[in-house]
Formats: structure tokens, C-alpha cells, sequence
């Protein structure tokens, strides 16, 4: 028996329809930097994106399932793209514009890029690599930025908001099937080439469903929303598009994402809530505490990315009164794979042990861990093993293999269809995942495995460490010994053996790293991350000061 239910296409267009409708009055306020922030309402933005992709469609050509290039900041005009490329039924290819040039090359060309919309203060970035952009008919510049470094390149300059000018504010937006690529997403390439997701109408519609329920980011009409996250990161988490759904008014911080810029407009427009890596809201609790500042505003931050130091959410909470949840995904997960709100009834004080670990999965999130023989692992909350998960926003290949078709890695995909994450983990029996380590990063000492991720949130709650980072190095006795790298505090004076008595108070003695070194920072990656693959490479390449503790 089948139902009685009509069947209508989940896609982006919708999103664009209610929200520049129903919705019609929130407002996008981009920053920036000097004098008055841009403002435009929902329904200024829907025709803005009705009149670029007239524009597209037109005066480009770009047709049903090509590719559009976007090397944009966080701001209106992105968000414009976000909405108006998959609605037309073209794919939005989101550029990385922290990768280093040979990839970001790499992608462009491996997606087929027919135009590129860039933010004029990025022109320094892609003018050197356009000689090589075989596919790249059209520039389409937004924004200041000189212009000359375009001279000679070989495609076709267009200003964004002259090629929108005068267009109609409506579009006859095309009837889409919703499993039709929307947005394409690289992978950060941190081992071989980046990896194209590509995600559909569908699985943004539902994504956008579950960030906005109250199991999640819960947000609603009546909060403003602070996207720090980057637009060119896994859909900036598909908070854009989960907000414009739901009418939150939205605050874009275009190109400052510094902690002093990123107070002043806090104080400023007043979000209630923000999303980023915890590097950024460490950043911002310095500048706190060195220039205090109204937040009250924020209701909750969502940290992502990589593990939050506890410590550093206790101290949001303690001194601001901002509420920290912590969060996981990646790339290939919409990215939205388990979120840390505490059980229904759980007193505050006993809520920490859910909150620091990374949460619960939603309904449309399936999970299993597997052991190393390909076993499965049991939900005690104590045993370990691979995170495999599988669901309606979680990819189940790649983009672009033999004659385009989709490719599935036998290192990143099992026999029967789940995404294997790489994350080494336990599951509670009611859901809750704690992450233990990458499985490349997880340090194998004598025949027992050693978390990075427990060292380093250990290491971060010492008041003199600003950060640190754990990774395995070669041992003649164990196989694999934890190396700590730590940068201190301005006017720290902690010295190694104070920093191992600090830890033997809280992991097991055998655990203990015997060598470490002093750094300036914390190597990251493009969206980031610690980049572990940079530390261990410059341990082993001699150019880290290390100590060896007895």
C-alpha cells in the first residue's frame, strides 16, 4: 500500500522562496571593518539572488549542472550565491582559500569551474593561478581590490553588482530533482588530493531540518546568527542555509576574524548565537579577558572541528555566562553528526561528562563502531573502535572518478555503503560518542593505545597553556612514545616537570609524554585544525627543541 502524501522536491529553492517571503523582514548584516556594517532584509537578499542568476543564466551561460566557483569571505554576497547557483539548477563549488595554490588549482580544474565569483581583496590569490584554470570562462568580482591583477587573464571581468543591476527581482526558478547536486565541497586534501562531496537539494533541506530543531542549534526566528565558520567549510556547518529556513537574521563577519573585530561586533549587533573552531574562541576569551566587553548576548557558541578543551568551555560559561556546546562532523557529513546537549532532566552539575564529550546522534545519523578485525564494537561507553556512520546527509561516495562517475575508496567506504570516518571512539549506550583520537593519530605504546586528544585537553587546562598538541613519535622500546608540544601563556614560567606533575594528577603514570618542546603555535590546516602530519614531519626532521624527561 502506498500513501496518500503528495511528493514534493526538498531543495534549496524552497529555502530561498520561504525565507525571502515568510521571513522577509530578518536581515543579513555583513561587516565591514570601518563605518556603518551592510544591511539587507531576507527579502532584499531573495531578489538579489533572483537577479543573479538572470545574470548567470544570460550573460554567462551557465547552464543546468555546471559548476560556479565561489572564492568569497563570509558576507552577503556569498550567501546570495548560496542561495541563487542551486536554485538554478547549477552546482555551487565553494573554494577553499586557505589550501595552498597547487590544490586549490587542483579543485577548480577537477570540478570544471566555468565561472568564479571572488571578493576583490582575494584577487592576489587567484590571479597567479589562472594561467592554469583551463575550465574558468568568467571572473565575476565583488568588493575592493585591484582589478589589474585580472589584466590578461584570459577570461571575461564582470562587477557583481553591475552584472546585477537592473535584472528582475524574480526568477522562474526550474522544477528540480532533489537528488540533484546542489553544493560541491573539497575535502581539506590532508593525505592525497582533496575529495569532492557533493551534496544534494535533499540533503541540505533535511540538514537544515535538524540544525534547527531543539536538539541542536535550536534556531529559531527570534535569534541572530553569527556564522564564524567559513562559508567554504562544509557549508559553514549549513548554518546559512539553516537560518535563512528558519528567519534568524544573520551576521556576516566578511574577512575579520580576528578576536578584537569579532568582540566589537558582538557587542555590536548583538548575536545570540555563533559557530567556529575552538581556535578562534580561544582567541576571542584573550581578548576578553584583556579588553572586557558585553557578550551577554550570546546564548550559545558551537564548537566544532576539532575537541574543545573543557577547560575552555567552563571558562565561557564561568566568567561571560556563554553557554558552550560542543559538536562533530566533517566534511562528508553535511557536517552535522552528533551534537552535546545533556539528557532531558540532567541537573547542570551533572551534566559535564555529556557536554565534554562530542554528543548524540540525531535520528537520521546511524552509527557503529568496528575493531581493527573488522569486528563490531559494543555501546558500553568503554570500548573503542572506528566511528562508521550512514544517513540522508552523510556521503556514500566521492566526486568525479573514471568518466565522472562517483568513487568509492575501499579506506573510506565498507563493503556495504557506511562512511568511514577515521575518528577512534566510545558510544554511550544511549548515543553519546567520545572521541578518543584520529585513528592516524592515536599513539600505539607497547600494545595499548594512548588518546592525543585526552593529553592535549589535559595539557589545556593548566592556566599557564595556551595550547598544545600530542602526537607519536618512534620509540626503540614501545613502538610509539607521546610527544607534547605546548606553547605557553604570555609570562608563563611552568617548565616541563611542573607540566608532567600537572598531568600524572589526572591520566595513568605510563601515559605520561617524556619528550617535550616549547613552540610558538600550533601548526594548523586550512580549516583549523591541528596539523599533526606538520608536527610529526618537523620532529622528524630534527627542527623541534626537544627535551627528554628521565
Amino acid at each position: 500500500m502506498l500513501s496518500t502524501m503528495q511528493d514534493v522536491p526538498l531543495t534549496v529553492t524552497r529555502i530561498l522562496m520561504h525565507g525571502s517571503v515568510v521571513h522577509g523582514t530578518a536581515q543579513v548584516t555583513t561587516w565591514t571593518g570601518e563605518g556603518a556594517p551592510r544591511r539587507r532584509t531576507f527579502r532584499e537578499v531573495g531578489g538579489r539572488s533572483a537577479a543573479l542568476a538572470h545574470a548567470l543564466r544570460e550573460e554567462l551561460g551557465v547552464e543546468r549542472g555546471e559548476r560556479v566557483g565561489t572564492l568569497l569571505w563570509n558576507n552577503g554576497e556569498h550567501l546570495e550565491c548560496y542561495l541563487a547557483v542551486p536554485s538554478m539548477g547549477a552546482v555551487l563549488h565553494t573554494l577553499n582559500l586557505r589550501l595552498p595554490a597547487e590544490q586549490l588549482s587542483w579543485i577548480v580544474n577537477h570540478a570544471a569551474d566555468r565561472v568564479i565569483i571572488v571578493n576583490g581583496s582575494l584577487l592576489p590569490l587567484l590571479a597567479p593561478l589562472l594561467p592554469g584554470l583551463g575550465s574558468v570562462e568568467h571572473i565575476v568580482v565583488t568588493g575592493p581590490g585591484d582589478r589589474s591583477l585580472l589584466d590578461g587573464c584570459g577570461a571575461r571581468v564582470h562587477e557583481y553588482e553591475a552584472l546585477i543591476q537592473g535584472r528582475p527581482a524574480h526568477y522562474d526558478w526550474p522544477e528540480l530533482d532533489e537528488r540533484e547536486a546542489a553544493v560541491l565541497c573539497y575535502t581539506s586534501g590532508t593525505t592525497g588530493d582533496p575529495k569532492g562531496v557533493a551534496y544534494s537539494h535533499r540533503s541540505i533541506y533535511l540538514h537544515s531540518m535538524q540544525v534547527n530543531s531543539a536538539e541542536s542549534f535550536a534556531i529559531s526566528g527570534r535569534d541572530t546568527l553569527l556564522p564564524v565558520v567559513p562559508m567554504f567549510h562544509a557549508n559553514a556547518w549549513g548554518t546559512p542555509h539553516a537560518a535563512f529556513m528558519a528567519g534568524a537574521s544573520i551576521v556576516m563577519p566578511d574577512r575579520f576574524l580576528q578576536p578584537e573585530p569579532l568582540a566589537e561586533m558582538i557587542e555590536s549587533v548583538r548575536p545570540t548565537i555563533a559557530a567556529a573552531v575552538p581556535t578562534i574562541w580561544q582567541g576571542l576569551l584573550a581578548e576578553l579577558e584583556a579588553k572586557p566587553r558585553d557578550v551577554a548576548c550570546l546564548r550559545n557558541v558551537y564548537i566544532g572541528g576539532a575537541a574543545c578543551p573543557p577547560a575552555l568551555m567552563k571558562e565561557f560559561e564561568e566568567r561571560h555566562g556563554i553557554r558552550v556546546v560542543h559538536a562533530w562532523g566533517m566534511t562528508e557529513t553535511s557536517p552535522l553528526g552528533t551534537l552535546a546537549q545533556p539528557p532531558a532532566g540532567v541537573p547542570d552539575e551533572d551534566a559535564w561528562p555529556y557536554r565534554v564529550s562530542q554528543g548524540r546522534f540525531p535520528a537520521s545519523v546511524q552509527a557503529r563502531l568496528t575493531a581493527p578485525d573488522g569486528g563490531r564494537v559494543p555501546w558500553d561507553g568503554t570500548t573503542a573502535g572506528e566511528l562508521e556512520v550512514r544517513g540522508p546527509w552523510i556521503a556514500g561516495a566521492y566526486y568525479g572518478g573514471a568518466a565522472g562517475e562517483p568513487f568509492r575508496p575501499d579506506d573510506k567506504f565498507t563493503e556495504d555503503g557506511w562512511l568511514k570516518t577515521g575518528d577512534v571512539g566510545t558510544i554511550t549506550p544511549d548515543g553519546y560518542l567520545t572521541l578518543t583520537d584520529r585513528a592516524k593519530d592515536v599513539i600505539k605504546s607497547g600494545g595499548e593505545w594512548i588518546s592525543s586528544v585526552e593529553l592535549e585537553n589535559q595539557l589545556m587546562g593548566h592556566p599557564e597553556v595556551a595550547e598544545a598538541a600530542v602526537v607519536a613519535v618512534p620509540d626503540d622500546k614501545w613502538g610509539e612514545r607521546p610527544l607534547a608540544a605546548v606553547v605557553l601563556k604570555e609570562g608563563a614560567t611552568v617548565d616541563y616537570e611542573a607540566l608532567r606533575a600537572f598531568l600524572a594528577e589526572r591520566i595513568a603514570r605510563w601515559q605520561l609524554p617524556e619528550r617535550w618542546t616549547l613552540i610558538p603555535a600550533v601548526p594548523k590546516t586550512s580549516v583549523g585544525k591541528f596539523d599533526k602530519k606538520l608536527l610529526r614531519k618537523q620532529y622528524a626532521d630534527g627542527e623541534l627543541d626537544v627535551t627528554e624527561l628521565d
